[in-house]
């Protein structure tokens, strides 16, 4: 009796840790979503709804004078997503709406002497690895060569020169949005081409830009005179990071770096993430907003890590699960994301940034989810 009554305790040990691990494992699992919140569903949704937008101006009424820096990112996003999900009418929708910018609509299309300008040519390269038509490529890559090419235009300041001079591109601000704006363009143009010096250079900006702002925490001040860790801000260089790191030749030398500075990023992040999966406005504080902008680059990030093997997915996995799950539901039925932080310049003052305006259908919002669906369908 003795020795059936140890069996069965033995066997209800194993099952106990059985069930265990299986709900670990389905916390941790990147693939497989409940109906309705599945990658291909929402980045279709997302994406269909981009292609029926017009060009936005930072929720103004007035069409743009040229193509905005948001739109960009949403377009990126789509393009991935239609590519990954081999989604081939969504894609034919995609090169449509840039047709124009050919003929009718080149008055759109951004001069390369802004960091929020230059982003523009990764959309182009994008449609060239995608369709290869060289008339993108030429584009983009005039583009992406523009942005480590003489000081030009009225952005131009006293200290662009100074910036070309030691290897860095003139369009050089130490903002954090720049590690998105400019890896974006630089990487597309590598994966393009496969010529190194566009990733290397990338690399090497972000090496200077990690050792500048980056704190202890691994978290970025969204200024250096303005000590707070606002969430959009950290999420551009969150998906900088990630995105240059997806191409980044492992015998670049400043891989080591921007790996070091990437994951310590994540295990801040780690910390600061809600119960509910999101993220806030101001990270660190747990009286600001969940704010969906902030969260889709973070959960991008993750996931990368994850797909990538450079960060742990017994740790991460449920992280990036938890909120993708949070992230669908600020979906609209009109597949806009809501909660996302209006356009935020920098200002020392804790109450400003919990009192941004919160717009529902921003393309802050939009290209994130886009991103993360096109991550997590990434093989």
């Amino acid at each position: 009796m003795k020795a059936m009554m140890a069996g069965l305790l033995t066997l209800l040990v194993i099952n106990t840790e059985m069930a265990a691990a299986q709900k670990k494992s389905g916390d941790a699992d990147l693939t497989h979503f409940p109906k309705g919140s599945t990658p291909r569903e929402i980045g279709k949704r997302v994406a269909d709804r981009f292609v029926a937008t017009p060009h936005p101006n930072f929720g103004k009424p007035a069409p743009p004078k040229q193509i905005t820096y948001p739109e960009v990112c949403a377009w990126y996003g789509a393009l991935t997503f239609a590519r990954e999900s081999g989604d081939k009418a969504l894609a034919g929708s995609l090169v449509q709406r840039f047709e124009p910018f050919f003929s009718t609509e080149a008055s759109l299309v951004p001069k390369a002497d802004h960091v929020d300008h230059t982003v523009f040519g990764a959309v182009p390269l994008e449609l060239y690895m995608q369709t290869k038509d060289k008339r993108y490529l030429d584009m983009g890559k005039t583009i992406a060569d523009k942005q480590w090419g003489t000081p030009e235009g009225p952005h131009v300041k006293p200290e662009s020169q100074g910036y070309k001079d030691r290897g860095l591109t003139w369009q050089t601000r130490m903002w954090i949005d720049d590690m998105f704006m400019i890896t974006a363009v630089q990487s597309q143009a590598y994966r393009a081409t496969g010529d190194k010096a566009y990733i290397n250079r990338a690399a090497q900006e972000m090496v200077v830009y990690l050792d500048s702002l980056q704190q202890p925490n691994g978290l970025f001040y969204h200024a250096p005179d303005v000590p707070y860790f606002w969430g959009r801000g950290d999420g551009w260089m969150a998906a900088g990071m990630s995105e240059l790191l997806r191409s980044l030749p492992k015998d670049n030398p400043d891989r080591e770096r921007i790996m070091k500075g990437y994951k310590t990023m994540m295990a801040s992040l780690l910390k600061y993430q809600a119960p509910d999966g999101m993220w806030r406005q101001l990270i660190d504080d747990p009286e600001a907003w969940p704010e969906t902008s902030a969260t889709g680059m973070f959960t991008f990030a993750m996931i990368t890590g994850v797909k990538n093997g450079w960060l742990d997915a017994a740790t991460y996995g449920p992280a990036a699960r938890k909120a993708w799950l949070a992230l669908v539901k600020y979906i609209d039925e009109n597949a806009d994301v809501r909660e996302v932080c209006e356009g935020t310049n920098k200002k020392n003052n804790r109450q400003y940034y919990l009192d941004r305006g919160r717009i529902t259908g921003d393309m802050h919002g939009q290209a994130p989810v886009l991103w993360c669906a096109t991550a997590l369908l990434r093989k």
